[in-house]
């Protein structure tokens, strides 16, 4: 049995909830328009809450019949039994809302149990396992009805429950603030590339007509090379070789710095492919991955994976400006006709642009870049808030540290 500090019980969800109540075992019929009845599935609840406004609706006949065994209310935790198994979300809003297929509500006993204290013991790795053993067996992953009423918690007195969530809440507040800033410095991003990037707005100093032309004037567009089997798996050599996968290493989001494969000297000259050289501008140009819409640059000479193709500039463009641009623009605009979605580099080479000199490159470039970096900087900031409050979940709701509990 697993252990528990002193003062504190382990027990199952269902005595200390007021009530667990499962949604209705069918499928609600939807109507395509709004409605004030809004149906929750297992889509709506992801990391601790619940979305109440990307939802399906339904009539207030079939609202009334979904709630016959009791509406949700706010402060209710819904925990989802198949597809996926285990997400966990507190409802904030529970105006109008019911159950929907494969989820389950919690609601505490708020003599015996504070709501979030349940949340975040649900969303803990000591639940998660137990949710994990109990979803283990079928075809399809899910939880049934009476297991999701027979979690262990690890319970403390309520002062101490309370105190507990007041931490982690505090921390909740903090990732949600942090996320907030992200998106907005997103969307200013995003209206600076708009009005930087086609000349609508003009930076101080720079004046006159941008050059009118096609994407392929600023640079050229090549395809990578065949990646065989026995020569990848190298983690050292001379040249890095990229795949598609490496835009998704840490500390690749904008600069192409690591990579899973290389190869040495003896290895190009066997295979004879050629390095793309630094600056070049590189994505995806074949399958899902191309509608991404993922640029990165190459701070070194790299090999290129056949699944990838590289925008080299020309003199007198600027990498990082070149960069900018072709993020703004939508690939799969240019996807070829087939079961797999491609591109070629006389499509895109085609596409009309407006360019400015390089010294505006340069400038437009640089203004763009800090808007990255700070975007960078709040994204770190938030990762290392999740994996501080992820590390303090574990202590706290283990016992393994106490709070303090102000006396009555």
């Amino acid at each position: 049995m697993s252990k528990v500090p002193a003062g504190w019980e382990l027990a199952p969800i269902s005595s200390v909830c007021e009530s667990i109540i499962d949604c209705v075992n069918k499928t609600a019929p939807v109507v395509d328009f709004k409605t004030p009845f809004k149906m929750i599935r297992t889509t709506n609840v992801r990391h601790g809450r619940v979305d109440t406004e990307n939802v399906r609706y339904v009539t207030k006949s079939t609202f009334d019949t979904w709630t016959r065994r009791g509406a949700p209310k706010e402060g209710d935790i819904i925990l989802t039994r198949e597809a996926p198994v285990g997400e966990v979300g507190i409802l904030e809003n529970a105006e109008g809302v019911f159950l929907g297929q494969r989820t389950v509500m919690y609601r505490a006993d708020s003599i015996k149990s504070d709501n979030y204290f349940l949340l975040y013991s649900l969303l803990g790795k000591f639940c998660q396992k137990q949710i994990e053993n109990f979803s283990n067996g079928g075809t399809v992953a899910h939880m049934r009805v009476p297991d999701c009423e027979e979690i262990l918690l690890k319970i403390p007195p309520l002062p101490e429950q309370t105190k507990i969530a007041q931490i982690l809440s505090t921390w909740d507040k903090a990732i949600a603030t942090t996320e907030q800033l992200i998106g907005n410095s997103q969307q200013q991003k995003k209206a600076l590339m708009q009005s930087l990037l086609t000349g609508k707005k003009r930076l101080p100093g720079f004046e006159g007509e941008w050059a009118a032309g096609f994407l392929g004037d600023l640079c050229s567009f090549k395809g990578g090379f065949g990646f065989k089997e026995n020569y990848q798996g190298k983690t050292t050599g001379d040249v890095p070789f990229i795949k598609v996968s490496d835009m998704n290493l840490k500390g690749n989001e904008i600069f192409i710095t690591s990579s899973n494969n290389w190869l040495s000297q003896d290895d190009i000259s066997e295979t004879r492919v050629k390095p793309f050289p630094i600056g070049s501008v590189v994505f995806a140009k074949v399958g899902a991955a191309l509608l991404l819409n993922r640029r990165r640059i190459l701070v070194r000479d790299t090999i290129v994976d056949n699944n990838m193709m590289a925008g080299m500039p020309f003199k007198g463009c600027d990498t990082n400006f070149l960069y900018q641009l072709m993020l703004r623009i939508d690939f799969a605009k240019f996807v070829q006709d087939g079961a797999v979605p491609s591109i070629n580099q006389s499509d895109l080479s085609k596409f009309k642009i407006k360019s400015p000199p390089l010294p505006e490159q340069q400038k437009i470039a640089a203004v763009l870049t800090a808007a990255d970096n700070e975007i960078e900087l709040l994204q770190k900031k938030l990762s290392f808030l999740k994996q501080e409050k992820t590390a303090l979940m574990q202590q706290l709701l283990t016992g393994k540290r106490r709070v303090k509990v102000e006396a009555a």
